[in-house]
């Protein structure tokens, strides 16, 4: 997994399981379409290994399910309970970011 961040940064890559559900929130997308979505939004680049691993994860959980295709591709789709894991975990990412950021504000820094 790379990124197009400097290197040195606090920032860690979100998890490919993550990246992949905030992808299918926009609609279904088979593995390269994913991975190109994610790119673009994410600015992390995802090797076979890691996004097919994650896509065979969250299939098993039921997060995501494959969709029926006549092409020799295989798109995939959020579930309910996909989506509902997806909803927390941004929150949980949103209340972390919160306190940061007014953290932050009472040192006198811009967090932008």
């Amino acid at each position: 997994m790379a990124s197009r961040r400097q290197p040195g940064g606090l920032r860690r890559e979100n998890d490919p399981p993550l990246l992949i559900l905030v992808s299918l929130a926009d609609g279904p997308k088979h593995g390269h379409a994913l991975a190109r979505d994610i790119e673009d939004f994410a600015e992390v680049t995802l090797g076979p290994g890691a996004l097919y691993g994650a896509i065979t994860r969250l299939e098993e959980r039921g997060l995501i399910e494959p969709l029926t295709s006549d092409d020799r591709r295989r798109p995939y789709q959020i579930t309910a309970k996909g989506s509902a894991e997806l909803a927390r975990a941004l929150a949980d990412m949103r209340r972390i970011a919160n306190a940061g950021t007014a953290r932050l504000g009472r040192l006198g820094l811009d967090p932008a």
